[in-house]
């Protein structure tokens, strides 16, 4: 296979083509300037990133705003009244503040700080009122975050469904959802989670689904963190009970802060399973008793990340510079741009040499897009091997099933019968020993597009897709 360039392709006769197709991408300039500056090790190191659904990328502003704050001031524990703990609580509340005001939730929401959206959820897990008279329904297309919610439930005893995919598309089927969100009207808890933006294809689900699932007596539960990144949530308009979110997807640092934005009308519903050092307002030994605080602290155990949450502010307040509908603009025109011409690369004989699973189309999806690799008889590469090509030429892809084992299993055609059985018949197990127990492809290729991708970064992989045909092999 030939070796791949790093390309600049700005004036080329490629990028007046994809400008033709997508004009709007001129509007955008303002992330050429800044890839420039605040991102400009990218090209200092001929770096080709494409893993934004994996995690964002920090402007240089930010990390420099960031630590002048940490050099000018000292800042103590918050759980006090000093003068360090006084500063270091104001800016901790300014940032809470501020992400409320983002997400357009300052008169609705509660917000709590986690350590990511995973902690968001696990929030949600352990204290939602499950029990035999509660159900919990979600979606195959879910991070394992989610899935693992259904722990909580069925050792609860509450009951447990899920809503399957198009194969085609690999939508969740909207009928079965108003189906089965009209269903169970017996029971007194029901928990209805769903992705906002699939980590996986991209798929953009319709938030008018919280509105239909409140009707039926359900409470929402809203995965947020792979839509944030380059689409406005605005919980003013769109009320789920209960949302999680990352920082870092959004904009890149710092890591380890997410947060769970809590309904106020939905608060009561959390009851805490247990407390620690800044969740309870009184703890007594002797009386073997304890009286929660009923503030987001309720919900934050120990002592917050207080250094780190001022970045928050920091980083928020940089998106909101450039503008959300900028990110989008940008990341949709790429990616549309990768829709129409990776189906074009093909080999000799006409056989394709990557397959897109998903939506064809910006149809209700975001910058990420799955795809397997094939040589000319219509034999997968092992996703390996792409990764590792990939890897030799600093570009930055991910592989595998991506925490979302539901797409991965509709993907690749298995049946609950083939899983039953391997599972039964394994104590412990793997992803790859579940390929070889069971004969069929798992994982496939992922690439995802970001604030700061360029249309260089975009050509440069269609490339690296072209180096796969086999007249390149025979070059």
């Amino acid at each position: 296979m030939i070796g791949i360039q790093h390309t600049s392709k700005t004036g080329s006769a490629n990028y007046e083509r994809f400008i033709s197709h997508y004009p709007q991408f001129e509007d955008t300039a303002i992330l050429d300037e800044l890839r420039q500056t605040d991102y400009s090790r990218l090209d200092e190191q001929e770096q080709v990133y494409l893993d934004f659904t994996g995690g964002n990328l920090y402007a240089l502003r930010q990390i420099e705003k960031h630590h002048k704050l940490l050099k000018d001031h000292i800042f103590g524990n918050p759980h006090s009244s000093n003068p360090t703990s006084m500063l270091a609580t104001r800016l901790v509340e300014e940032a809470r503040e501020y992400v409320l005001k983002y997400f357009r939730a300052e008169e609705d929401y509660i917000c709590i700080f986690t350590a990511n959206a995973s902690g968001a959820l696990k929030i949600v897990g352990e204290s939602y009122p499950f029990d035999s008279n509660a159900h919990f329904l979600l979606t195959f297309d879910n991070h394992n975050s989610v899935n693992g919610i259904r722990e909580f439930a069925k050792h609860k005893g509450a009951g447990l469904t899920y809503c399957g995919l198009n194969i085609n598309d690999l939508r969740v089927n909207e009928e079965e959802v108003f189906e089965k969100l009209g269903a169970f009207p017996g029971k007194k808890n029901k928990l209805f989670a769903f992705p906002a933006q699939s980590n996986v294809s991209g798929v953009k689900y319709l938030l008018d689904w919280i509105e239909y699932a409140h009707m039926n007596g359900w409470d929402v539960l809203l995965d947020a963190a792979a839509f944030v990144p380059s689409d406005r949530l605005d919980l003013s308009v769109y009320k789920p009970d209960f949302v999680s979110a990352s920082f870092y997807k959004i904009f890149g640092y710092p890591t380890g802060l997410g947060c769970l934005l809590v309904r106020k009308e939905a608060w009561p519903k959390l009851q805490k399973p247990w407390f620690a050092g800044g969740t309870v307002t009184l703890a007594s030994v002797i009386a073997d008793n304890h009286f929660l605080d009923n503030s987001h602290a309720k919900f934050e155990d120990g002592t917050i990340n207080y250094l780190d949450i001022p970045a928050i502010k920091i980083g928020l307040e940089y998106i909101d510079s450039i503008g959300i509908e900028t990110i989008k603009k940008r990341v949709l025109s790429l990616t549309g741009w990768l829709l129409e011409e990776l189906p074009k690369i093909r080999h000799s004989n006409g056989n394709p040499v990557v397959q897109i699973f998903g939506p064809k189309d910006l149809k209700q999806r975001g910058g990420t897009i799955i795809m397997n690799f094939f040589d000319a008889d219509g034999i997968a590469y092992p996703f390996e091997d792409v990764e590792n090509k990939a890897n030799s030429l600093d570009i930055s892809i991910r592989t595998g099933c991506f925490c979302n084992p539901g797409i991965d299993e509709v993907n690749n055609c298995l049946s609950s019968q083939e899983l039953a059985n391997y599972f039964h018949s394994h104590e412990t197990g793997n992803y790859y020993d579940m390929i070889a127990a069971i004969g069929k492809m798992r994982g496939a290729v992922r690439i995802s597009i970001g604030l700061i991708s360029n249309f260089a970064d975009i050509d440069t992989f269609i490339n690296f897709v072209r180096s796969f045909t086999d007249k390149s092999a025979r070059d």
